[in-house]
């Protein structure tokens, strides 16, 4: 019998056993516990909760935190060398807590630190006065990589620079706050500390409802709004500019997407024609006014920017230029996030903000100064030393472009300095807070950083209220970096009164308006179309090699001459029969989880959640299933996965334009599966059996029984598989829907002006629908399947280039 969980609103009487065995670490600040070891008052409710739960209900609440990231598809992509996976994402299942007044301290110092940033920009890339006037080096701006020479002199159409900055915070031994770094180039995690906040909040559901926690769903409800009101057309859609699937944030990318209701888009989706940047979609090239970046600067245009990259948009800095879009952040921002401009806010931030700075920054010196190479020599052991052009922490990328100052002896330390002054930063060691973390069972201290974001509103600049910790896995600050094994945790900022219910869902009484679907992009629907597919390709192959082991269990070797006679089937979809689950058909299961992930923002994740699963279990039962019998019962329970993963997308996803071209592409493999099988099992000389193999790969042995009172023959199974139309299986319904879905597309039939698509499906459509069973030759079913392959060409002619 599990213990009970106390009532979160009783009043607390004794101390918690919630952290009973937690032990900080000596001399590091806790957040939980305060420096005479006793649970600071904000902590003490949690404490109190866990201790009331038995270790199966602690157990199963961290599962349904986990359960819920495994169902939503969160992953986070781990980089090793030479080559990158997904890894199940990193929660951290004890949040991190901070009082009402302690983040309103934070709150405004962070806007007064946006707003100097913002200002520095605006003379980096404007007068210029900063370094005129000597208050910045000038090495430290024209040596920079980050600045961008072409963005010089183009002002931002929507007034501003600067529109989402995050900064990374660390509390030291002082117990203040401080700035460890500035994010202002593409900032990263406002997403993941959202499905953070629904992961926690499921584990500990009773208490977050009592807590007065702040929900976040404001912060990303204004900022919505605030990028939707930069638009000058109301018809067109705000788009977030993404590196790819192979970002390590692409989850995130797709997620704010998704929820937002954005475009997606890569730089291979645009154009600029005429200063004017045009998203490629299935109607022709449609203009895009703001543009959300989350890729690099210098990689978003190769024509003016980085040569070398293959990510971007040729033309992009032309179409700033031309002052036809709005871009968040503007090109350029990267530089800000230099570490040895650390070393010179606080003396600008009176003259550009009106105030000195309101939450230091980590100690920084640039090392060019005379001053500071003497302060360096004065308390080595206390720095490290590092590029002064690199961006990020100092325990984010430790290796041979950073030491400890105090490593070196004194002579080295003042050669080097001499040799490298103006191109090295010295910053102050960190040494962070620490918060409870479960580990193995059992709350342990582990340092702890916050990211907090910060975004530009009608309202001026709005503060999310919470964040995106990460916790070291280690007690070390360097095992913080989620690429070493670092996790992350939800930010609480507990209120003492109930806070607002705020959602995504707009105010009552507001007017309705039905916001257009929007074009599709062309990469999206080609990769739409390719999901159909390879689903239902792998439909066809699972069916096809159900039947055979079948067959092989009930006759054994007997069974022999039936499966050579379905070998050019095997052939054509390159797999081999003798192997349970063969390799070939894993192969097509990537290939469709590939293209879903390259769409993750218009694909539901409940079907990407199937879709996965599919592919977990037909790689678990690769390993363990035999020929015969095991196959056929593993190869079945497959099939049924793939007809929940059906119904999803026929019963849940949106008919849009998107939903029609995946749709066509299972119609169109479809036909095509179904054209070879009919050419080889239906031919006249096709092995005993093979008619009836023919049927059970249609899916339609009921409905032949029903239909015909008598055994397979090729009339029969002709009829029913190639020319029935209410058959769902058979090729003419295959074809009937192509004709059907292919008419509604853009510019296939302009008011009865039909496309050079459209005319081949119709003139298919009609040389299928004016044969028999006797004039549907086995040579005819062949010649049938190459002009359905050839309609995929004219499809990827027409809306894919």
């Amino acid at each position: 019998m599990s213990a009970a969980a106390p009532d979160d609103h009783a009043p607390l009487t004794a101390p918690p056993r919630g952290l009973s065995g937690y032990a900080p670490l000596p001399g590091v600040p806790d957040e939980a516990v305060a420096p005479d070891g006793t649970i600071r008052p904000l902590w003490a409710r949690l404490a109190g909760h866990l201790a009331g739960l038995a270790p199966d209900d602690l157990a199963s609440a961290l599962a349904r935190a986990d359960q819920y990231l495994n169902d939503s598809g969160v992953f986070y992509r781990q980089y090793g060398a030479g080559s990158s996976t997904e890894r199940p994402w990193p929660l951290s299942h004890v949040p991190v807590l901070l009082e009402q007044s302690d983040w309103d301290a934070i709150s405004e110092a962070l806007v007064q630190r946006a707003d100097l940033l913002e200002a520095l920009m605006a003379d980096l890339y404007g007068p210029n006065r900063l370094v005129a006037s000597g208050r910045l080096p000038p090495a430290l701006v024209a040596g920079n990589p980050e600045w961008l020479r072409p963005m010089v002199g183009i002002a931002p159409r929507s007034g501003h620079y600067l529109h989402f900055v995050a900064f990374e915070l660390g509390r030291g031994p002082d117990g203040k706050w401080w700035v460890l770094a500035d994010r202002a180039q593409a900032p990263s995690g406002a997403g993941y500390a959202l499905e953070n906040r629904v992961a926690t909040s499921r584990a500990f559901s009773g208490l977050y409802a009592s807590q007065h926690v702040h929900r976040l769903a404001g912060f990303f409800r204004d900022f919505r709004d605030a990028l939707m009101g930069q638009r000058q057309d109301g018809e067109t859609r705000v788009s977030i500019l993404t590196p790819g699937p192979l970002n390590e944030t692409y989850f995130e990318h797709a997620w704010i997407a998704r929820y937002l209701g954005f475009n997606l888009v890569q730089g291979e989706d645009m154009m600029v024609e005429q200063g004017q940047l045009k998203l490629r979609t299935v109607a022709g090239p449609r203009p895009v006014e703001v543009l959300w970046r989350r890729l690099d600067s210098s990689y978003a245009d190769p024509i003016e920017l980085d040569q070398n990259s293959r990510i971007g948009t040729p033309g992009l800095v032309s179409a700033l230029r031309a002052g036809g879009l709005s871009m968040v952040n503007a090109l350029g921002s990267g530089v800000l996030e230099t570490r040895a401009l650390m070393a010179f806010l606080p003396q600008l931030a009176p003259d550009l903000t009106g105030a000195p700075l309101k939450m230091p920054n980590l100690a920084t010196w640039w090392c060019g100064d005379p001053l500071a190479s003497a302060a360096v020599q004065a308390a080595p052991e206390r720095l490290i030393l590092s590029p002064a052009l690199a961006t990020g922490m100092p325990f984010d990328l430790p290796g041979a472009d950073q030491c400890r100052a105090g490593d070196l002896a004194p002579a080295d330390l003042a050669q080097r300095l001499a040799a490298e002054g103006a191109g090295l930063v010295a910053q102050e060691a960190v040494t962070l807070s620490t918060t409870p973390a479960l580990v193995d069972g059992r709350l342990v201290p582990r340092p702890v950083t916050i990211r907090v974001f910060v975004a530009r509103t009608a309202r001026g600049w709005v503060v999310m209220p919470g964040g995106f910790a990460r916790i070291g896995a280690r007690p070390d600050p360097e095992a913080i970096a989620m690429q070493r094994g670092g996790s992350s945790a939800d930010v609480w900022v507990v209120s003492p009164e109930p806070v607002s219910q705020t959602s995504m869902i707009p105010v009552a009484n507001a007017p309705l308006r039905r916001a257009t679907p929007g074009a599709l992009p062309a990469r999206a629907a080609d990769n739409l179309f390719w999901l159909g597919r390879y689903v239902e390709r792998t439909e066809g192959m699972v069916r096809l090699l159900r039947a055979c082991h079948m067959r092989l269990a009930e006759s054994g070797s007997a069974a022999a001459p039936l499966l050579e006679a379905a070998a050019p089937l095997f052939t054509l979809q390159g797999i081999e029969p003798d192997e349970a689950i063969p390799q070939g058909l894993l192969d097509t299961l990537s290939l469709a989880i590939s293209s879903a992930g390259r769409v993750r923002d218009r694909f539901s994740p409940d079907a990407w959640s199937a879709l996965a699963d599919l592919e977990k279990s037909a790689r678990r039962m690769a390993l363990r299933s035999q020929p015969g019998d095991d196959a056929a019962r593993a190869l079945s329970a497959l099939l049924r996965k793939l007809a929940g993963i059906s119904g999803l997308i026929h019963e849940n996803m949106y008919r849009f334009t998107g939903w029609r071209f995946l749709t066509i592409g299972r119609q169109h493999e479809r036909a095509m599966g179904l054209a070879a099988a009919l050419a080889v099992l239906a031919d006249p000389g096709a092995a005993e059996g093979a008619l009836d193999l023919a049927i059970e790969y249609g899916d339609s042995v009921m409905t032949h029984r029903r239909r015909f009172a008598l055994a397979a023959s090729r009339p029969t199974v002709i009829d029913l598989l190639a020319l029935d139309p209410l058959n769902p299986r058979s090729l003419r319904h295959q074809i009937d829907g192509l004709r059907e879905e292919i008419d509604l597309l853009p510019a296939a039939n302009d008011h009865g002006a039909l496309s050079p698509l459209a005319c081949t499906v119709l003139r298919l459509h009609a040389d299928l629908a004016t044969q028999d069973p006797a004039t549907l030759t086995t040579r005819r079913l062949w010649a049938l399947r190459s002009r359905i392959g050839h309609i995929s060409d004219q499809i990827t002619a027409a809306y894919f280039h």
